[in-house]
């Protein structure tokens, strides 16, 4: 199911994060022929980092099932021009006990579900850290700066009931992939940990946070099942302009 996934990523890239440092192990890495571009060792628990270029398809599966495995994370990259998934990257922007979903997050995590329900894009929705990954999966590859644009005005949508209720929309950070404004962005598949909590990226539902033997179930029950067509994107996207030209044409009476 992640190879089904994964399907629109740069081919033969990925980030791998892994606890696993120094030159053997950086051999074993590379043993199909690939190239370290660049890697980050941390000095902290967090996992060390290393970019790999010119995978081969049979290593990037091997990848993948380490990944299940739970043997290093893999990140994969989104592409320059076009994808076919998008993903909202939501998290709690306080200083102090950031590992807690917030009132606020959950009030816009709830208010961006509804959103993309409504608009007929049903999204796979995962915890991450102190926040969650919301993602949606199209037929076939859309421009990035569309994708950007969905983004941007559905989480204006997301924050709205925050301003309505006087709750404090800076509480929660946005962060969209793919992103116009920065290029070469890789972003964790599920079914990993995450390099701080150790804590497996849980899907949740409209009703429960499912554990990890039924996110995996769902995971597979959404890549099988719950792709947009890419006609129902361009129309919810039509629709979210129409939204905003109203709130403008209304704020100017």
């Amino acid at each position: 199911m992640l190879k089904e996934f994964s399907r629109g990523f740069v081919r033969h890239k990925a980030k791998i994060e892994s606890e696993e440092f120094g030159f053997a192990y950086l051999e074993q890495l590379l043993s199909d022929g690939s190239t370290l571009e660049y890697g980050h060792l941390a000095d902290t628990r967090v996992l060390h980092k290393y970019k790999i270029v010119n995978i081969t398809d049979c290593r990037m599966d091997e990848l993948l099932q380490m990944h299940v495995m739970k043997e290093c994370n893999v990140c994969r990259y989104f592409g320059a021009d076009k994808n076919d998934v998008l993903c909202f990257n939501m998290d709690n922007n306080h200083r102090t006990n950031n590992t807690a979903i917030t009132p606020e997050m959950s009030l816009a995590l709830d208010a961006l579900r509804e959103c993309l329900l409504g608009l007929g894009c049903e999204p796979l929705i995962v915890t991450s850290g102190r926040g969650y990954h919301v993602w949606l999966r199209l037929d076939e590859p859309v421009e990035n700066k569309v994708l950007f644009n969905f983004m941007v005005q559905a989480a204006a949508r997301a924050l709205l009931p925050l301003v309505i209720g006087g709750n404090d929309h800076r509480t929660i950070r946005f962060r969209f992939y793919p992103n116009i404004e920065v290029s070469a962005l890789s972003l964790r598949l599920f079914g990993s940990e995450h390099a701080n909590n150790k804590v497996f990226s849980r899907v949740l539902t409209p009703n429960v946070l499912l554990d990890e033997a039924d996110s995996w179930k769902y995971f597979e029950h959404f890549v099988r099942n719950k792709i947009t067509p890419t006609a129902t994107f361009r129309s919810a996207l039509d629709e979210l302009e129409a939204g905003l030209s109203a709130v403008s044409r209304g704020s100017k009476t």
